[in-house]
């Protein structure tokens, strides 16, 4: 087994957590900064979670997952796998998404982890591609703050 690997990424938004929280789990605001798709879920431990997109005109699921643990406004776990990916789909292989929220005044603090790369299949390769040149989850944490911000 190799060496644990995880991306971890914190950014501060000058929004309260409740809409912080809302433009994780509301599917009309996840399409605005993860690329198109939205998400698919009762948001219930153990329930499944879609990304759901379209690609050159055709509906398509990206990247699917379950549901781990939720406490609305706090805490979101969900894993992860590409839906079409070369990955064997099987429950070693799915990476665990991780958002912390905190609040301070009108500010939340929101963190993102996602891992353990080094406990899954091509997990250097997939950790790589995830870093995408070193920046992990900040390109998706910046299009979040835009959001709430500007909302």
């Amino acid at each position: 087994m190799s060496a644990p690997l995880f991306v971890k990424n914190s950014i501060v938004i000058n929004a309260p957590v409740s809409k912080v929280w809302g433009a994780l789990v509301n599917p009309e605001q996840t399409k605005k900064y993860m690329f198109g798709c939205e998400t698919v879920s009762d948001w219930k431990p153990g329930s499944t979670l879609l990304w759901k997109g379209n690609y050159e005109g055709k509906d398509m699921i990206f990247v699917k997952g379950h549901i781990v643990n939720i406490e609305p406004g706090k805490f979101l776990a969900y894993t992860v796998i590409d839906a079409s990916g070369s990955i064997e789909d099987i429950p070693g292989n799915y990476l665990t998404v991780t958002y912390g929220l905190v609040a301070a005044d009108e500010q939340t603090q929101l963190t993102v982890t996602q891992g353990d790369f080094g406990a899954v299949g091509d997990g250097e390769k997939r950790y790589k591609e995830a870093y995408n040149v070193g920046e992990g989850w900040n390109p998706i944490l910046q299009a979040i703050k835009k959001l709430v911000e500007e909302e």
